[in-house]
């Protein structure tokens, strides 16, 4: 994100924490928007929060990434921008947005259903259009809604006035945006497969910093973890996660249209529960990094599990008969996560290009590693 913006004209710089790998200060100076040239890579944040940036452009902005990013959806965005009077040339990447640095805004009717991220970007750069912008979701589904009431939440910390008293529509009035300095929580979503190690094994894990009130939809994991028969605490925010014992992890029944980032990991728990699981909601995983859905059937039949796709999820059942085996992360760092976590009680799988988390948690490998030493496993 910050070298798209980069791209656009914003001054971004970073500055690592020399203790934490994971952790750095960035600091971002107000300017206006450019032309320029935008590599989106497979990050779906870039693809969908850049373009109404780019609306407030000086000129063109073109947008591309990488092979399987060409087949996300774009569709509810780009034509979003269009009903806005903003001239986009193609449906998907690569693409191009027409800037005029003065865009009027309105009202905007999209269908969110493969993403709420097309309805959080148009509000992000809603205060900056003359008129503001209205978004209404015409679509029959809205995943992760969770996602766009922290995206609410983040434009009223900055000043902004938005309006969500209709449901499933979101008003931002224009105005100015209130800069100073915020504190981003730790990525609950990421701390995940750390958790359900524990409870793929029995063990005890603990995880630092854990927020006592967040909007992250992460923070579901704690019941979900729980329903699955492990004991979960949160105290001085920390969060201690102690596993059932061996073979004793319960499958769960659960639909997860709010919470689809957490997929993977509940993928990997039921892998290794003793009961069937469901987990529905979440047909937008399709157009995630990777078909999510489709790869997690693939790579858990592959090692001999049970896990088939449903309309809107995946049924995973039981299996005595894991086995080692090639574990195709596809890029996509959930993917990678997935692997390790079923590893754990699986001997012998090897998860290809591990470093792919990279992407969102710098040093996992380092701190998987660790933490399985820690647990004394081989």
């Amino acid at each position: 994100m910050a070298q798209a913006l980069k791209r656009i004209g914003v001054d971004v710089q970073a500055e690592p924490d020399p203790d934490s790998p994971a952790n750095a200060t960035i600091f971002v100076e107000p300017t206006g928007f450019t032309g320029g040239t935008v590599d989106c890579g497979l990050a779906g944040t870039v693809m969908r929060f850049v373009p109404p940036l780019a609306a407030l452009a000086d000129g063109d902005v073109f947008f591309d990434g990488d092979e399987h990013a060409r087949q996300r959806p774009m569709k509810g965005i780009l034509d979003g921008l269009r009903a806005l009077g903003i001239s986009v040339q193609g449906d998907s990447l690569p693409f191009k947005v027409s800037g005029n640095g003065s865009p009027m805004g309105g009202m905007v009717e999209i269908n969110a259903s493969a993403s709420s991220q097309f309805v959080s970007g148009l509000l992000l750069a809603a205060p900056r259009f003359a008129q503001g912008i209205t978004v209404r979701h015409i679509g029959e589904t809205l995943p992760s809604m969770p996602h766009i009431e922290m995206t609410v939440h983040m434009l009223r910390q900055a000043g902004a006035s938005v309006d969500t008293t209709t449901a499933y529509q979101w008003s931002v009035t224009p105005g100015p945006i209130r800069g100073g300095v915020v504190r981003v929580e730790p990525d609950l979503s990421n701390a995940t497969p750390f958790l359900a190690a524990a409870a793929v094994t029995g063990s005890t894990v603990q995880v630092k910093d854990w927020p006592t009130t967040t909007t992250q939809p992460g923070d579901a994991i704690r019941n979900i973890l729980e329903r699955m028969g492990c004991t979960v605490s949160l105290t001085d925010s920390d969060l201690t996660v102690t596993g059932p014992k061996p073979g004793s992890l319960q499958g769960i029944e659960i639909d997860m249209s709010d919470i689809g980032e957490l997929t993977p990991t509940v993928a990997a728990m039921a892998t290794i529960a003793k009961s069937p699981s469901t987990l529905t909601g979440i047909a937008h995983l399709h157009g995630h990094e990777t078909d999510r859905l489709q790869a997690l059937a693939t790579e858990i039949t592959k090692i001999g599990g049970q896990c088939s796709e449903l309309p809107d999820g995946l049924a995973i059942k039981p299996s005595g008969s894991l086995h080692g085996a090639h574990w195709s992360t596809y890029d996509d760092h959930r993917m990678a996560t997935t692997g390790a976590i079923i590893g754990l009680v699986a001997p012998g799988i090897k998860v290809e290009n591990i470093e792919t988390t990279a992407k969102t948690l710098p040093g996992f490998d380092r701190m998987w590693a660790d933490m399985v030493q820690e647990m004394g496993m081989p």
